[in-house]
């Protein structure tokens, strides 16, 4: 099914996501090479959803890593299971084996295997899917864990030795580019960013993901969207909240955008207070008149 640029752009389409040519020509390379691909952008435009697509594709595990400030090996890696070790060492006093208790205990039935040794562990029947979500939120000193396992599909442990994949797997990296991440992680990655995307392929989305959704509305919704990104806002609406938008709209069974609905649902759009008395100040107003579709697109949608 990803045999080909058009074959993955098409089996994502299938699944709903729509990817460009730039995106689905790094995936197939990614996915080719069996190298992580690295996706940067906006919050909100699709990237983290292309793992749950990929997992859904190939009908995979998906496993994730959430990434935040102070994550470390032991909750990315691995740690030892200290209270079954403890409970090892009481069981065995007073028998022969109490002597080789502290070297029985250092081995893989010990250990907690957290997303990371989860990828990689030879269990798996068939490669999973890895998503390492927002890494920028983690500390920089971070990403040198990342290394070994991006290189080579392994983690050393120390006590244990290097364990490697047996199926390798499929590597998705998201960052929200609050900071820039090393270069020696980045090599390792075939890279791409995800920009927020044009009004017809938004329609498109739009469509696909919200079903039943007045034409006309939507239409509406995604002109007042992609206008609303041209302001100087704090922090511009993606696409999850063009959708939960248009999700919100439906179930007030609203059949077209006006002054009042817009200001209703702002908490949908804009999650910064500041950017939305912004829109309420006036804003929002004149964007509704400079979006406003004329009569003939309007006839259009009604036939």
């Amino acid at each position: 099914m990803f045999d080909s640029i058009e074959g993955t752009s098409r089996e994502l389409r299938e699944l709903s996501y729509i990817a460009d040519d730039g995106l689905a020509t790094s995936l197939f390379l990614a996915l080719k090479m069996e190298k992580p691909l690295f996706v940067e952008g906006e919050p909100g435009v699709g990237k983290t959803e292309i793992a749950k697509v990929m997992a859904r594709a190939l009908d995979a595990p998906l496993i994730r890593l959430q990434c935040y400030e102070g994550l470390d090996i032991h909750q990315a890696v691995y740690e030892w299971n200290y209270p079954r070790q403890l409970l090892e060492i009481q069981a065995r006093q007073g028998t022969g084996a109490a002597r080789s208790a502290v070297a029985d205990i250092f081995t893989e039935d010990f250990l907690l295997k957290r997303p990371l040794l989860q990828a990689i562990d030879q269990s798996h029947d068939q490669a999973p899917v890895l998503l390492i979500d927002e890494i920028d939120r983690a500390d920089e000193e971070f990403e040198s864990f990342l290394l070994e396992l991006l290189s080579d599909f392994q983690v050393t442990i120390p006590e244990i030795g290097t364990l490697v994949a047996e199926h390798k797997p499929v590597t998705l990296i998201t960052s929200n580019r609050t900071r820039e991440i090393h270069d020696a992680l980045k090599r390792r990655c075939v890279y791409h960013w995800i920009d927020y995307p044009s009004r017809d392929k938004e329609l498109e989305i739009l469509r696909r993901k919200v079903p039943g959704l007045e034409e006309r509305l939507g239409e509406q919704i995604v002109a007042f969207v992609q206008a609303t990104r041209e302001q100087d806002l704090y922090k511009l609406p993606g696409v999850s909240e063009t959708l939960d938008w248009a999700r919100a709209l439906g179930h007030l069974h609203a059949h077209s955008l006006d002054v009042e609905a817009v200001h209703a649902t702002l908490g949908f759009l804009l999650k910064y207070q500041d950017d939305v008395d912004k829109l309420r100040g006036g804003l929002a107003e004149t964007l509704l008149e400079e979006t406003a579709p004329n009569e003939s697109s309007t006839d259009r949608a009604a036939g």
